[in-house]
Order: structure tokens, then sequence, then C-alpha cells
């Protein structure tokens, strides 16, 4: 199984908006623990290394270019 970039979603803004309210009313701490829960029970979902590792590349790449960007402005 290759990971899958494009949005698989009908409507990806509910995607978006369903997690953010997940979030709505927790700490910094709770948050943190609500992300790690859910990328715990997602790569479970997965159940692929290879495709939790192409993953785990992935956004790490995407945050570190995020923070070069930041930095640069």
């Amino acid at each position: 199984m290759a990971l899958s970039t494009a949005s698989n979603f009908a409507r990806p803004d509910d995607a978006f908006r369903a997690i953010v309210e997940a979030h709505r009313g927790l700490s910094d701490e709770q948050s943190a623990d609500l992300d790690a829960a859910l990328v715990l029970v997602l790569a479970n979902h997965i159940g692929d290394i290879a495709v939790l590792n192409e993953a785990i590349v992935l956004a790490k790449r995407r945050m570190l270019d995020a923070s070069q960007q930041q930095q640069q402005q």
C-alpha cells in the first residue's frame, strides 16, 4: 500500500473542522495528548509500517520546511 497524499474526503473542510473542534476547550497538554492518541489510533488503522514510516518522513519534512519559512520571514 502506498501513502495517499490526495484528499480522500468528499468534504475535506468537514474533516479539518472535526479535528479543530475536538481540540476546543482543551489545554495545550490535553490537546497534545489528543493528537498523540489520534496518531496512534490512525497508525493502527493503517496497519502498514512502510506507509507509516513514509507518513512520518513526509510530516517531518513539512514541519521543518514550515519552520524554515518562518525563520526567513
